[in-house]
């Protein structure tokens, strides 16, 4: 009990409610997204569908090099991401190295609230959490799109499935999910990003801490629900 107080005197109670603010609405965000999809269409639902019918559309073609190149091309985007996302890592642990003049600068800044080395390297460490699970997310797409990439070269040619009675149906579902879990993982870790740019308003006070953090997951919402690419992907 006396540590649980000691941790929880580290912080002021609206560090702690903005930070509540912080992980609730993320997490909150991507349940609802999930779940929402289900029923409203989604930028990621919608593109899903398109992937699915592009796997289909591969069964017929007798030559595949287009589709792997696409591949190639989809797995570029996570690989740019993490190789960033490392850089980003790395100038965050310098920057805990220095926590001492970081704090002196971050004082100088207008508006920006006058925190303990403490205090300061606490939000370092909160970004650094972001960056890290960012990083994960982007290598695990990377390796969903080699999957993906499996999948298509040991697809059977296009005569088999008429040959054979292979359904094209079923492989068309089984490649397209496997590309669409890849797209997923690779918006997980864009999402992370967006997050990130909330974290850094706590540098200059909880209250913005937290109209960041709301004004984030809004520009999510109207991005992946309300944008004009979902409605050409849905017309």
């Amino acid at each position: 009990m006396n540590t649980l107080l000691k941790v929880l005197e580290l912080l002021p109670w609206v560090d702690w409610l903005a930070l509540a603010v912080f992980f609730g609405a993320w997490a909150g965000y991507a349940w609802f997204a999930r779940d929402r999809a289900l029923t409203r269409p989604s930028i990621l639902a919608s593109t899903n569908r398109v992937r699915r019918q592009w796997m289909l559309q591969t069964t017929y073609r007798p030559v595949r090099v287009f589709d792997g190149t696409v591949i190639q091309n989809l797995s570029t985007s996570p690989s740019f991401f993490a190789s960033t996302t490392v850089l980003i890592i790395g100038g965050l642990l310098a920057v805990l190295g220095t926590s001492d003049k970081a704090t002196e600068l971050v004082r100088e800044i207008p508006f920006a609230a006058a925190n303990s080395v403490l205090i300061f390297d606490l939000k370092i460490i909160l970004l650094l959490a972001v960056f890290v699970y960012a990083f994960f997310r982007f290598t695990w797409s990377m390796r969903q799109y080699t999957f993906g990439a499996l999948l298509l070269a040991a697809a059977p040619e296009a005569e088999q499935f008429e040959s054979q009675g292979l359904s094209r149906e079923a492989f068309a579902n089984k490649a397209g999910r496997m590309v669409g879990l890849a797209a997923e993982t690779f918006n997980d870790g864009l999402r992370a990003y967006y997050m990130a740019f909330a974290a850094v308003s706590w540098f200059f006070s909880p209250v913005a801490f937290i109209v960041g953090t709301l004004g984030v997951v809004y520009i999510l919402y109207t991005r992946e629900f309300r944008s004009e690419v979902l409605d050409i992907l849905s017309s």
